[in-house]
């Protein structure tokens, strides 16, 4: 098993009715708030039955965006760090995070410059790549390596593809040695070092799937996808990802998942 992907724990943040008015980059229909609150259920009751215990944190009405916990925060087994979110609307989330961070982990630092989102973050068993991108500048991303290393942690710049809104959005962790990815981030060198699954055409929005111990988390409606998986050896958990899919988001960002030591 993948040793970056083996989880004990996760926080999770229930969606709040403002989730309807979660930040987008395109137009497209509004999400429904009960298909939100279905989708996370969904996702919740997979991480459990994949082995994790859950901390569920309540809605946040003031902030739409705060379901996807994964943003405001970086959590390893030794302890977190505190981010930056690159949108203004979700600066408030990280101190509403910040109280049960310091209840699970002894330590916890806080990123103080410049602006990282964690959707760009991509943790593997070798280092931590951050993407630069719209959220997160060069700023945010150096001041989250000299606090990485606190942890013994390496930390590699990146570059997000242009008009992606995370680095995240365009590539997973299958497990060690391999990633998912689209074939724009493919035709990148970032990956060097890597076996890499090219997310098909078409369903590029799959390659933001999960590793959660020894299964993988990805959008049920991307068959392509699951056929794909399925045929590499891997154990696909299909999960429904319309609705959260409307507000740009995925299957990693919602939860912040460690391994307790």
């Amino acid at each position: 098993m993948s040793s970056s992907s083996i989880f004990t724990n996760a926080i999770v943040r229930r969606p709040a009715r403002s989730v309807v008015n979660g930040l987008r980059a395109g137009g497209g229909d509004d999400p429904s708030h009960d298909g939100v609150v279905d989708e996370h259920a969904a996702y919740c009751a997979a991480l459990v039955s994949a082995g994790l215990a859950l901390t569920i944190l309540p809605a946040l009405e003031a902030f739409p965006d705060s379901v996807f916990v994964e943003d405001p925060a970086l959590v390893f087994t030794q302890g977190a760090i505190l981010l930056r979110p690159g949108a203004p609307s979700r600066a408030g989330e990280v101190a509403h995070i910040a109280p049960t961070l310091k209840e699970k982990f002894e330590t916890v630092l806080s990123l103080d410059e410049g602006a990282a989102d964690g959707g760009d973050i991509l943790t593997t068993a070798g280092k931590i790549m951050v993407g630069l991108s719209a959220r997160t500048d060069r700023k945010g991303a150096e001041t989250l390596l000299r606090l990485a290393a606190r942890f013994g942690r390496e930390v590699q710049l990146v570059e997000t593809p242009k008009d992606v809104l995370h680095f995240k959005t365009d590539c997973s962790l299958l497990d060690d040695e391999t990633v998912l990815a689209t074939r724009r981030l493919c035709t990148s060198s970032v990956f060097d070092g890597f076996r890499v699954l090219t997310a098909p055409d078409g369903e590029e929005a799959a390659a933001n799937a999960l590793r959660v111990n020894d299964v993988v988390l990805v959008g049920a409606h991307f068959v392509k996808t699951i056929e794909m998986l399925d045929n590499a050896g891997y154990r696909v958990v299909p999960l429904p990802v319309r609705e959260i899919g409307r507000i740009d988001a995925g299957l990693s960002c919602m939860s912040l998942r460690w391994r307790a030591a």
